[in-house]
C-alpha cells in the first residue's frame, strides 16, 4: 500500500499543476488529492468546515491549513453534494483569477443551480474522479486511489483552453485518465455504472438482515463481491441519489422490468419459453460483463485459472514468481478464503493462449489447480 505521508519522491517541476492548489473539503477525495499533489511537491492549502477533520488531514500530510494570504491557481471543491453549488459560488467570487473545479459525483444539478443564480462560470469546470473507498474521511485518504481511474471533465464552449489544461493537468498529476463529457452524459453514465449498482448492492445486502445464521455461513466470494459497496455511508448516498434521481429512476425502471420477466418465468418454469427467458437473461449478463474495460482499457476476453494456495506466508509471492518464470502475465487477480479452511483460492485471469502453459507449468511445480474457465 502506498504511504501517502512519505517524503515526495518526484521533483517539484515534475508536477503539471503549478502554484498553490486550494482544496475545500478535507474528506476522502479532498485529502487523497492533497496527498497525491504533495507527493509531487505541490503547495496544497486545505480548508474544511470541520476543524477536527481539517487538523486530521493536515496531521496526515494532505497539505497545510489555508490562510487568508493564499493566492491559488486552482481550487478543488470536495464537499457534500447538497452544498457543492454554494461552495463553488463562494470560491469563484473570493478568487476570481483562479480556476475552480469540483469532484461531486453529480454534475448537472450544481451547474443548473449556479446558472439560475447568474454566477459567472467562465473559470468553473465541473469534474468527477471515478474513484473512492467504502470508508470516508481524511483518515482513509490515500495518494494512489486515482491511479488508472477515469476523471471526467465537463467543459463547455466558453471554457478557456488554459483553464481546461489546468483541470486536466490535475487529473494527470494524480494518475487518473481525463475524459471529456457533457454534464448530462456524465450523470446518465454514473447512474448506470455507479448509482444503481450502489442501490442494488444495498437492496441485496438488506436481505441478509433477517436471514438465518446458517444461510450466511454459506456466503462465498461471489456474494461478498456483489455487496461490497453496501457498506457505504447512507447520508452521502441520499444526497447523491436525490441529485441524480431522474437518470437513476430510468435505469431502475428498466431493471425492475427485467426482474419481473425473470420472476414470472420462474413462477411457471414449465411454460413454453420460460427457460429460454432465464437463459437469455444470464447470457445478456455475460455479454454485458464482456464489455467492461479491464486493464489499460482493454475489453478483450480473459480466461480464469483457479489455484489452491496454502494459507502460509510467502505462498502468493511464490505463485506470482513462478507464473513470471512461465512467461504468464497476470491480467487480474481475485482471492477467496473459505471460513475455517487452511487455504485460499487465487483466481488468476490470463489471456486464452496462456491457459495451458499456466496450468501445465504450475502443476509441474506442485500447485493444485482447482478449476479453469473451460472446466
Amino acid at each position: 500500500m502506498t504511504d501517502s505521508t512519505a517524503t515526495p519522491v518526484r521533483a517539484r517541476n515534475a508536477a503539471r499543476v503549478s502554484g498553490t492548489v486550494r482544496i475545500v473539503g478535507a474528506g476522502l477525495l479532498g485529502s487523497s488529492i492533497g496527498h497525491a499533489l504533495r507527493n509531487l511537491g505541490v503547495d496544497v492549502a486545505l480548508e474544511d468546515a470541520s476543524p477536527s477533520q481539517l487538523r486530521l488531514a493536515v496531521d496526515y500530510g494532505a497539505g497545510r491549513q489555508a490562510t487568508g494570504d493564499d493566492d491559488p491557481t486552482l481550487i478543488v471543491v470536495a464537499v457534500p453534494p447538497d452544498v457543492t453549488a454554494d461552495v463553488i459560488e463562494r470560491e469563484l467570487r473570493r478568487y476570481p483569477n483562479a480556476v475552480v473545479t469540483d469532484v461531486a459525483s453529480v454534475k448537472l444539478e450544481p451547474l443548473n443551480a449556479l446558472r439560475k443564480r447568474g454566477v459567472d462560470l467562465t473559470h468553473y469546470i465541473g469534474s468527477h474522479p471515478l474513484a473512492g473507498r467504502e470508508r470516508g474521511g481524511a483518515i482513509s485518504a490515500r495518494a494512489d486511489i486515482f491511479v488508472g481511474r477515469p476523471w471526467v471533465v465537463c467543459r463547455d464552449e466558453e471554457t478557456p483552453p488554459a483553464d481546461l489544461a489546468i483541470v486536466e493537468a490535475l487529473a494527470l498529476d494524480v494518475g487518473a485518465t481525463p475524459i471529456e463529457m457533457t454534464p448530462a452524459d456524465h450523470d446518465r453514465s454514473v447512474a448506470l455504472v455507479s448509482h444503481v449498482p450502489q442501490l442494488v448492492a444495498s437492496l441485496l445486502a438488506g436481505q441478509f438482515v433477517n436471514a438465518a445464521d446458517e444461510s450466511l455461513r454459506l456466503a462465498g466470494q461471489g456474494v461478498r463481491d456483489t455487496t461490497r459497496i453496501a457498506a457505504s455511508a447512507p447520508e452521502l448516498w441520499v444526497q447523491i441519489l436525490d441529485a441524480n434521481a431522474a437518470p437513476v429512476v430510468e435505469v431502475l425502471d428498466a431493471l425492475a422490468s427485467d426482474l419481473t420477466t425473470v420472476a414470472d418465468a420462474l413462477r411457471a418454469p414449465e411454460t413454453p419459453g420460460a427457460r429460454r427467458s432465464v437463459a437469455d437473461t444470464i447470457r445478456r449478463g455475460n455479454d454485458g460483463v464482456g464489455r467492461l474495460p479491464g486493464k489499460h482499457g482493454q475489453t478483450g476476453h480473459f480466461e480464469q485459472v483457479v489455484v489452491m494456495v496454502d494459507d502460509t506466508a510467502g505462498q502468493l509471492g511464490r505463485l506470482f514468481g513462478e507464473l513470471g518464470e512461465l512467461d504468464v502475465n497476470v491480467e487480474d487477480l481475485r482471492l477467496e478464503h473459505s471460513p475455517g479452511a487452511q487455504f485460499g483460492l487465487a483466481e488468476i485471469s490470463v489471456v486464452p493462449s496462456a491457459v495451458r502453459r499456466a496450468v501445465d507449468g504450475l502443476e509441474e511445480r506442485g500447485w493444485k489447480i482447482a478449476s479453469t474457465t473451460n472446466d
